[in-house]
């Protein structure tokens, strides 16, 4: 019978004079990060630095807690995530290093560097094998990401339109895809408009990375489907469920490639994972705000299992109880609305997250059998 993965677990609870970041130290020691031999080892930390205007991104403080225990262990930290594919802040190396000094991550708050993975125009990648591929054979990663000589994904767990919430797979997964590799992962489905549920507000048009939606005589969105490049931001926007996907089987099969792509990050490498289920916004920290949180504060997960991590961050939020005043608290209370009992299908009814979960183990990149391990 095979062991369960060990999945560290500790909450946001602490004494008088220590600070979080120790306990966060503490939690990644007890997990056993210390077993990975980082002397003189390039190590890529991958978080997410946020979107300008976003506030629900890890603050650089947990950044530099996890840069001081690679150095405690003679490890060259350097942190990094790859280029968006929408037009937004980050889309191309210069813009996104500008966009996370504005929001706080520079070498003195972090004690190291910020390297885009992709380089300066997304264009950077390598092409990666993808360990018992079946949607991608090989994978677009960014080479700087690749270069390293350990990963560890550092990750604000939180809601998504697309895939029901982002943890450690979405991070590494669709963070460490280049450009290419991120419209590798969306091409299986874009979203359309139904006319009669549609408002006129504009919202859906002002989150499109692509500049695809258009406005009839009516003041009905419409999407072309020529430019429109799939990312499904329109969707989380819309308040109406007007837009969804016109394959129904689209966002299964993005989070089977993003479990494909975390594999072919991790492969032949030590890998170690942190999640920080914490300020639990709708959607992704790729928007440029972040709505209330859905669920209240959580705590800090941490394993070298990011298939096992994920279950273990989702089965705590499916426990949780919802906030009321949020976007899953307004549906929760709309008599009319078809409740699935599961926070992140009723805070975005159109998601699949279980299907990327399913997929990573199938693929041999980790189990959903863990063991929780609680730290005080």
């Amino acid at each position: 019978m095979n062991e369960k993965s060990k999945v560290y677990f500790t909450d946001f609870r602490t004494q008088v004079g220590v600070p979080l970041t120790a306990k966060l130290q503490k939690l990644m020691r007890k997990a056993g990060i210390g077993k990975i031999n980082m002397n003189g080892k390039f190590v890529a930390v991958k978080m997410h630095f946020g979107e300008l205007g976003n506030l629900g991104f890890l603050r650089p403080n947990y950044a530099k807690a996890v840069a001081d225990v690679v150095k405690e262990q003679g490890g060259k930290p350097f942190l990094t995530d790859c280029n968006t594919l929408y037009p937004g802040s980050r889309k191309n190396a210069l813009d996104h290093l500008y966009c996370a000094e504005v929001n706080g991550f520079n070498y003195v708050t972090t004690g190291c560097q910020t390297i885009i993975g992709d380089g300066l125009k997304g264009t950077d990648d390598i092409a990666v094998p993808v360990p018992n591929g079946e949607y991608c054979k090989e994978a677009y990663i960014g080479r700087a990401v690749m270069d390293a000589d350990v990963l560890i994904s550092l990750t604000h767990f939180k809601g998504h339109e697309a895939t029901g919430f982002g943890g450690a797979l979405k991070n590494i997964g669709m963070g460490c895809g280049s450009r290419a590799g991120k419209m590798h992962q969306h091409c299986d489905g874009k979203p359309h408009v139904d006319q009669e549920l549609c408002r006129g507000c504009h919202r859906c048009a002002k989150e499109c990375g692509s500049d695809a939606i258009y406005y009839d005589e009516d003041n009905k969105a419409h999407i072309n489907q020529d430019i429109c490049k799939g990312c499904g931001r329109c969707i989380g926007a819309c308040a109406f469920d007007a837009i969804s996907n016109n394959n129904e089987n689209a966002n299964e099969i993005l989070g089977c490639k993003i479990a494909e792509y975390t594999a072919a990050v991790c492969a032949e490498r030590p890998c170690f994972h942190v999640s920080l289920v914490q300020d639990i916004s709708p959607n992704c920290d790729c928007h440029g705000e972040n709505d209330a949180p859905i669920l209240p504060n959580i705590g800090m997960f941490a394993s070298f299992d990011p298939v096992a991590l994920d279950q273990a961050c989702a089965d705590a939020c499916l426990k949780a109880s919802p906030i009321k005043n949020s976007q899953l608290g307004d549906h929760l209370a709309d008599p009319d609305f078809h409740q699935h009992h599961d926070n992140f299908l009723d805070s975005n009814p159109a998601v699949r997250w279980k299907e990327t979960l399913e997929h990573g183990e199938k693929i041999g990149l980790g189990s959903r059998d863990y063991e929780l391990i609680t730290m005080a």
